[in-house]
């Protein structure tokens, strides 16, 4: 038995079909929790954006034209949530807590030096890398490493031209480059002295 395509399962879903959209959801769950944790930096907010996201998508599937694909629209459906999540997450936070938030935020970077004894992976390091990238520079690196999308699907997802794309996943590249370099460097110094 093949396969359905998600275009087939959408068709299915708008003629009423929910467990269709489930499907849809088993498919795309994995990575749109990748890019909410990216954004978020915490399980719990993620999970609440990766939800929030789903439900986003069913209510709006009528309005899907299909003339890209599904993971494509999913993905900038995606970044708005997590934008618009980190923001209003950002208004309140900074009403109840002011400059202490700042002050821990300070603190939580410069404990990363302290925990690199512990994370030895390359993927963590990688991690704390791409966490250090401004939000956009996170989903194109994201979205063009992990999600395997092309340079203009990327564009489209954020709506924006594919050459901004492109500059913008170099400069990340070079960013990422420095920052790996960086953690690396003292994770050699603190092996040596230890």
């Amino acid at each position: 038995m093949q396969q359905q395509t998600d275009q087939d399962l959408i068709t299915e879903v708008l003629m009423g079909n929910t467990a269709s959209y489930s499907e849809l959801v088993k498919r795309h769950q994995r990575f749109v929790f990748t890019l909410a944790v990216r954004f978020a930096k915490n399980r719990e907010d993620a999970e609440e954006i990766a939800q929030d996201c789903f439900v986003k998508a069913y209510r709006a599937l009528g309005t899907f034209k299909q003339t890209s694909k599904f993971s494509t629209w999913l993905y900038t459906i995606t970044y708005t949530t997590a934008m618009s999540f980190l923001r209003k997450k950002r208004i309140e936070t900074q009403s109840i807590h002011g400059e202490e938030n700042e002050l821990q935020l300070e603190g939580h970077k410069s404990d990363l030096s302290g925990n690199l004894a512990e994370s030895r992976s390359t993927n963590k390091y990688l991690d704390e890398a791409i966490a250090t990238l401004q939000p956009d520079d996170v989903m194109i690196v994201t979205l063009f490493y992990k999600g395997e999308q092309s340079l203009e699907e990327i564009a489209q997802a954020l709506n924006m031209p594919a050459n901004t794309v492109k500059i913008r996943l170099h400069r990340a590249r070079a960013k990422l480059k420095e920052r790996l370099e960086f953690l690396l460097k003292d994770e050699v110094k603190e092996l040596l002295w230890n």
